[in-house]
């Protein structure tokens, strides 16, 4: 791979690992609109771990204190009545059942990505999922995140590793759905995301491991394509934040349509 589709392809990365459009399936369709080759493992792996970094530098209090208050809790029954002892039960709660699901869907999703109007029916299937969640209350009162709540956004988590089906999108309507608020459910959805996004990294890095050679795998431009997912990563958080409380989601959705009409009519059966 050339260095300008490297960065192009971390631009794509940062930008709709968190915009509820999809990343997966905007990669494997640009990599067939424009005759770019699959990313190797290595790269692939630094652009995943590049996000994952981005939402731990925009979550990053979040992250502390809801560990401190989870780890607290641990020893002593009087500190379980924090928020971070059950917002940390649903983590675990969720990231099982996404576990479980993701591993078992594999086979199914390697071969959707090479399928285009597959990842077109899954933006389908996310225009759909956003167009709902538009009709969903975004108010500031919700309910509090819990283990139950976390299975059900755990079990959407684990189906959106289908190419085309936004995670963050599915993930946040389905939150609001069991009645947490929208900046709630926007929360939960990233820091669930980051156990699982973990774990796909150490399985990426296993199979890298037994590479030889791996390194010289990195394609040029590898640098600039890492930093232009970080950094939009995090424009994109900051956008989808205000986004999601203003109930956002017409705009995303008609865009997920028009990109899943267009792939089927220009892959069709392929």
């Amino acid at each position: 791979m050339e260095a300008l589709p490297a960065v192009f392809l971390g631009l794509v990365q940062g930008v709709t690992e968190f915009l509820p459009v999809s990343s997966s399936g905007h990669l494997a369709l640009f990599q067939q609109l424009f005759g770019i080759g699959e990313a190797a493992l290595s790269y692939d792996l630094l652009l995943h771990f590049a996000t994952m970094l981005a939402t731990l530098v925009f979550f990053g209090k979040d992250v502390a204190l809801l560990l401190c208050q989870w780890c607290r809790g641990l020893l002593s029954a009087e500190s379980r009545t924090a928020e971070g002892w059950t917002f940390g039960w649903a983590v675990i709660a969720g990231t099982v059942l996404t576990g479980a699901i993701g591993l078992s869907l594999k086979p199914l999703v390697e071969r959707a990505m090479t399928l285009p109007w597959a990842v077109g029916a899954g933006l389908l299937v996310t225009a759909a999922v956003l167009w709902y969640g538009s009709s969903l209350a975004t108010d500031l009162c919700g309910r509090p995140v819990t283990p139950a709540r976390g299975l059900v956004v755990g079990i959407v988590q684990g189906i959106a590793v289908l190419p085309g089906i936004s995670r963050s999108g599915s993930t946040i309507v389905a939150g609001m759905k069991t009645g947490l608020s929208a900046p709630s459910a926007f929360r939960f959805s990233f820091l669930l995301s980051l156990p699982a996004i973990f774990g796909a990294t150490l399985l990426e890095m296993k199979d890298l491991l037994q590479v030889p050679d791996w390194s010289s795998t990195l394609p040029a431009g590898w640098a600039a394509g890492t930093a232009a997912a970080f950094f939009s990563g995090l424009v994109s958080l900051a956008v989808l934040r205000r986004l999601v409380t203003r109930g956002k989601w017409r705009p995303f959705a008609a865009y997920c349509a028009f990109v899943g009409l267009l792939a089927l009519a220009l892959f069709p059966g392929r």
